[in-house]
């Protein structure tokens, strides 16, 4: 199981700049690397078929974190949205759900949120890229 994020949706992957050397923005970053886990899932989970073993990937609920004082500077100041989060126990159903549901076993290749299989962006489905992604770099 790999944890992804829905913030896929904005990334996207320049194999010929893969550390965004040309254009590094943190938000842009994120969301690509999240669009590889979900590409590396589903090569995975075509790799796997037929052995038995799975491969999902999953968007986790947001949820309450550490309080204040226990997490670094830059992560400050979301305080006033801590009451309406859920707890950590909620934020981590989907990633229970997969590694225990008897309603998943089997099945592989796919991402949920919310505890329901969904459909990930198109960018996702780009076998071409993923390819390009699974090939080691000559030399």
């Amino acid at each position: 199981m790999n944890v992804a994020s829905d913030a896929h949706r904005f990334g996207r992957i320049d194999v010929d700049d893969l550390g965004h050397a040309r254009r590094y923005r943190a938000m842009r970053v994120y969301g690509a690397s999240k669009l590889a886990n979900i590409l590396f899932t589903y090569e995975l989970a075509r790799r796997l078929d037929g052995t038995g073993v799975t491969a999902n990937c999953l968007h986790p609920a947001p949820s309450r974190r550490a309080s204040a004082e226990q997490r670094p500077p830059r992560h400050r100041g979301h305080e006033a949205a801590a009451p309406v989060l859920p707890h950590p126990e909620q934020g981590a159903a989907t990633a229970i759900y997969l590694a225990s549901s008897p309603a998943v076993e089997g099945v592989s290749g796919k991402y949920f949120v919310d505890c329901r299989e969904a459909r990930s962006s198109g960018a996702t489905y780009d076998t071409e890229l993923t390819r390009r992604l699974w090939t080691p770099a000559p030399g």
